[in-house]
């Protein structure tokens, strides 16, 4: 879960751009005959399961995993971050109470992965990423990726950390490593939820610099 969700600033190891919010409409595919962007059967090996408030845990550990082959654990890492001082806060990053993307990527860079935190990103720039082998965190509004109720949790903040492993733009759904649900490895989000959902976090993005071939 993220806590203190705000615009992004630049820390040590962030290189911070904002470009222009795309709103929910109008978005074009960056290849309208449709494609598959990135490759979530591959990045589906280091999907786990969150036991605590520590969806952006995962998340970083998930995309280490898929840069280095070399996956840590939840205990590991959770370690790592309640001995790590914030960038974002006072403290350690990490108290069984969320995490700061400005310090998710504090953390990445803790295992040699640099990576730049923006909001205002696009559907288009995204499917780049991917298809460029980078790899990609999103901050999401959980209840809306998860489809609750109405009535039922609150869909107007960002409040859960998901790693996009792939857009397929021909049937117009975006797979996720979620670790917020047991179903959670590969989930398959139609995109029109996934952008309502990204937007609650005026599109936020931590992508990594390093690029792998899996």
């Amino acid at each position: 879960m993220f806590t203190g969700l705000r615009t992004a600033r630049r820390i040590a190891t962030l290189a911070l751009t904002v470009a222009a919010v795309s709103g929910l409409a109008g978005v074009a595919h960056a290849d309208p005959g449709g494609r598959m962007y990135g490759d979530p059967e591959a990045a589906a090996a280091y999907w786990r399961y969150q036991f605590g408030n520590d969806c952006g845990l995962m998340a970083v550990a998930d995309v280490v995993g898929q840069l280095t082959g070399d996956e840590p654990t939840q205990v590991g890492i959770v370690l790592r971050a309640m001995f790590t001082k914030s960038e974002a806060h006072q403290g350690d990053i990490y108290f069984f109470d969320g995490t700061s993307p400005e310090d998710m990527v504090v953390l990445l860079g803790k295992y040699g992965i640099q990576a730049d935190l923006t909001t205002g990103n696009t559907m288009a720039g995204l499917e780049q990423d991917l298809a460029g082998g980078h790899k990609v965190i999103a901050g999401v509004n959980a209840e809306t990726i998860w489809n609750y109720p109405p009535g039922e949790g609150q869909r107007t903040r960002a409040d859960h950390a998901v790693v996009v492993t792939g857009v397929d733009t021909a049937d117009d759904i975006v797979h996720l490593n979620d670790s917020g649900i047991i179903t959670g490895r590969d989930e398959r989000i139609p995109m029109d939820t996934f952008r309502q959902a990204w937007a609650t976090s005026d599109n936020l993005l931590i992508v990594t610099e390093e690029t792998n071939n899996i």
